[in-house]
């Protein structure tokens, strides 16, 4: 599913040259789920944002299936965003004026379907919010809001789903909730990848992949 060979990305600071990942290699597998860890600055956000198609490596190849993501257009990795990959994000990232069936509904936006606000209302069903359809983010507990995010993430039907620190903003017990519908979206057949710096989150995953100065330190 997921193959990056000496991967590196570089980036000017001013006039200093900053190297954010270093030669990375990892294979991650159709259906598996992971952990990204490290500190802060060690390119966990930098590499999920290469594999999410949101930014492109300055050298090295990522395979995402069959398909080398490094030469593709600006149009064909947004296609790719749009129809392969499901975002999760610690900031949940809603728009605090839509209901919670709107917020999902905007995942389709760009997909020429007709039941849009049918699959919106499923996919909050299927992590548990099918009580809170018409409410807005600020009528929501923060384990809700991320339900909803990932709602959204999920009603593309993606093949993946890229999660950054998704337990960042929750108490503990909005955090387990969480990391729960992760793993049973991960049974269902969704390959799930998960930044955290949490390691009480990382020890629930099998496999952990860990960063220290851009490089593959744990894999």
């Amino acid at each position: 599913m997921i193959k990056v060979t000496n991967l590196s990305k570089k980036f000017m600071m001013g006039t200093q040259e900053v190297v954010a990942l270093d030669g990375v290699d990892i294979e991650i597998d159709d259906g598996e789920i992971a952990a990204i860890v490290g500190a802060s600055g060690s390119g966990k956000s930098t590499l999920l944002n290469i594999l999410g198609c949101l930014d492109v490596p300055s050298s090295g190849t990522y395979h995402l299936s069959d398909t080398e993501i490094n030469s593709l257009s600006d149009d064909r990795l947004a296609d790719i965003r749009n129809h392969k990959i499901g975002f999760i994000f610690q900031t949940y990232n809603l728009l605090p004026k839509l209901t919670s069936l709107a917020n999902v509904e905007l995942a389709l936006r760009y997909r020429h379907v007709s039941n849009r606000k049918q699959l919106a209302a499923e996919a909050l069903a299927r992590v548990g919010l099918s009580d809170r359809l018409t409410h807005r983010p600020p009528e929501l507990s923060g384990g809700q809001q991320q339900r909803v995010g990932i709602a959204r993430a999920i009603v593309k039907n993606p093949d993946i789903i890229l999660a950054d620190e998704p337990t960042g903003n929750l108490d503990s017990q909005s955090g387990a909730e969480i990391m729960s519908i992760l793993k049973d979206l991960n049974q269902d057949g969704i390959t799930v990848v998960i930044v955290t710096h949490e390691l009480e989150i990382a020890a629930q995953i099998k496999r952990v992949i860990t960063l220290s100065d851009g490089r593959v330190v744990d894999n």
